[in-house]
């Protein structure tokens, strides 16, 4: 079974064509990494199977359902790890991973998911004391956080040292 189909995705950006004819599958199991140069259109066809934009044409199909029409029980199935750092305020890590626990019906164990990044030694300090790599990882552990069929990570190695790479 394919968990995700994308068949002649194109999206522009104005004049600019960011998306031009896509077509891949990726089944259940199956690890994908979308690589190529800054401006390829990753981040876009990403965002598209995620249900933020809307493509201009062509199909997409996540978990047998389409993200611009899908509801928040199929939100409730993927996870997703952002580009850009988010300001996560003043909480430690245990408090926000607990936090976005509460978000999901069936959730992991916070202190397991904590434990999964490598953030044990972290777990009481406030997220504003992190570093760059350990924010990265905080945003790895949100996105596992809720059990995800499908996990979105944009630019997943950036801000990591090169060991968690």
């Amino acid at each position: 079974m394919n968990a995700i189909e994308v068949r002649n995705l194109r999206k522009a950006y104005g004049d600019v064509q960011a998306v031009d004819g896509v077509t891949f599958d990726v089944q259940a199991g199956e690890c994908l990494a979308l690589l190529g140069p800054n401006g390829a259109g990753k981040t876009t066809t990403t965002e598209v199977l995620e249900g933020y934009l809307h493509a201009d044409s062509g199909s997409v199909q996540v978990l047998g359902a389409d993200p611009r029409t899908a509801g928040l029980a199929w939100r409730a199935r993927i996870g997703i790890v952002l580009q850009s750092d988010r300001d996560l305020g003043d909480l430690t890590v245990r408090e926000t991973v607990r936090h976005f626990a509460g978000y999901f019906a069936n959730p992991r164990d916070p202190e397991e998911v904590i434990a999964a990044v490598g953030l044990e030694e972290k777990a009481k300090a406030r997220n504003s004391k992190l570093s760059g790599g350990q924010r990265r990882r905080l945003d790895v552990a949100l996105g596992i956080i809720g059990r995800p069929e499908v996990l979105f990570l944009d630019e997943p190695t950036t801000g990591f040292d090169p060991a968690a790479r």
